[in-house]
């Protein structure tokens, strides 16, 4: 098979807080280097990208050493917490920034989805941008004219393709812009975390548009996303960043479990010391037992809580408290949310420090690990605070006949249905 990208060695060096790092005496310093053959003195500069580290360094490695190889046609997750890397590489792949060490080979035309608004003009339509969109990524007007039809009907903006973009929400902007590079015949299709701006509908789409150009079209796809789901149906295999380097790549099953487990707080209980303009979170606590004691295992027989405490600055009508839990391979299992009004007394003050929790009953989750995404939020409008893999539990089998599966995949909900004999049908 044959290989569309490959990566030998590719570094990203940053200067912090300085938005040009290359001086006359950097360049002389670099020449005399070169000249005398030694190593690029401010190369030899940076510490590791760890965004949790304060050493003082004014360099930092956005990547360092990146070695890949991706072959034509097949989609690849690029997944990482925040600040690993994932948005650098993108960039360099895309030709927006250049790598400060290393080779980049790409075989074929690259379209690149990185940020909403990105090729866009502000003053020019839906329909002009189209066009000019689409020459940016190497298209010919022709070849723009002859899918513009399949464009705006997947974009869904036709009612508004004759609007300037300036007056287009966040999600038409992505609808449009994701519209334009898939359905243009690059080889090579780059997305970013974008797609989180759209709908759930939308995203649907966009994945199986995705799937589509891969499979049916022999084009590559890279795919950077926070949702484990997503790219555990997208991806045929899966790169995982950290602190900008390759922790590891390979089959999507295999590395999902690694970037799982590397983060999570496998505790009973989280604090969070980062404060957001509107509200935050304080703290997230795992409890069970009589007197809720904080845990980090829970019976499967028994219920237990979720606990969140959190602080409302401004408050805003609409807000909502929400978690989703994920089982250990990132499958989203179930989502729950709470408008915090109906949570407080009728005279309570909206703004303050609060604490409130949600029950899972017992005898529902099956034995396994699990983690939990928490937020605070307007639904499908505002995200106030975010704490991914905010904690990880266990649900252990203690007493019950589930021993009985141990080694078979049960799912992960437990069901007690009611079985009756049928009556016979006269």
């Amino acid at each position: 098979m044959s290989i569309a990208i490959k990566t030998e060695n590719l570094s990203k060096l940053y200067r912090l807080g300085i938005v040009s790092s290359k001086t006359i005496s950097q360049d002389f310093n670099r020449f005399l280097a070169r000249v005398s053959g030694k190593e690029d003195p401010y190369q030899k500069i940076g510490a590791v990208n760890d965004r949790l580290s304060n050493n003082g360094d004014l360099f930092v490695w956005a990547l360092k050493d990146i070695n890949l190889e991706i072959n034509k046609g097949d989609i690849v997750g690029i997944i990482g917490k925040n600040g690993a890397g994932k948005s650098t590489l993108l960039k360099i792949l895309s030709r927006v920034t250049s790598p400060t060490e290393g080779i980049v080979r790409v075989k074929g035309r690259i379209a690149s989805l990185l940020e909403v608004g990105t090729g866009f003009h502000q003053e020019l339509t839906g329909r002009e941008n189209v066009y000019l969109n689409g020459s940016i990524l190497g298209m010919t007007r022709n070849e723009i004219k002859k899918k513009f039809d399949e464009i705006v009907e997947f974009s869904g903006v036709g009612n508004y393709i004759d609007t300037p973009v300036k007056r287009y929400s966040s999600g038409m902007y992505v609808r449009l812009a994701f519209a334009v590079a898939a359905h243009l015949e690059q080889e090579i299709l780059i997305v970013d975390e974008v797609l989180a701006v759209g709908d759930a509908e939308f995203q649907k789409r966009c994945m199986g548009k995705m799937q589509e150009i891969s499979h049916d079209c022999g084009r590559t796809v890279l795919f950077v996303s926070h949702n484990m789901g997503a790219i555990s149906n997208l991806c045929t295999s899966c790169v995982l960043l950290q602190n900008g380097m390759l922790k590891c790549s390979g089959k999507t099953q295999d590395v999902i479990p690694v970037y799982l487990n590397s983060g999570l707080q496998h505790a009973s209980v989280a604090k969070f010391s980062e404060e957001k303009p509107d509200a935050f979170f304080r703290e997230f606590r795992i409890v069970a037992g009589k007197d809720n004691n904080s845990v980090g295992e829970v019976d499967v027989r028994f219920p237990f809580s979720l606990n969140f405490e959190y602080h409302i600055t401004n408050f805003v009508s609409g807000m909502s408290i929400a978690f989703s839990v994920y089982s250990g391979n990132g499958t989203k299992i179930f989502y729950s949310s709470a408008r915090i009004e109906d949570l407080l007394e009728p005279d309570e003050s909206r703004c303050g420090t609060h604490r409130h929790s949600a029950e899972i009953p017992g005898m529902f989750l099956a034995p396994g690990e699990y983690f939990v995404n928490v937020s605070l939020q307007i639904e499908n409008i505002q995200l106030f605070d975010f704490k991914e893999s905010a904690l990880r539990f266990t649900i252990v089998e203690s007493g019950t006949n589930l021993h009985k599966f141990k080694g078979k995949d049960i799912g992960v909900v437990l069901t007690n249905f009611k079985w009756t004999a049928c009556s016979e049908e006269k």
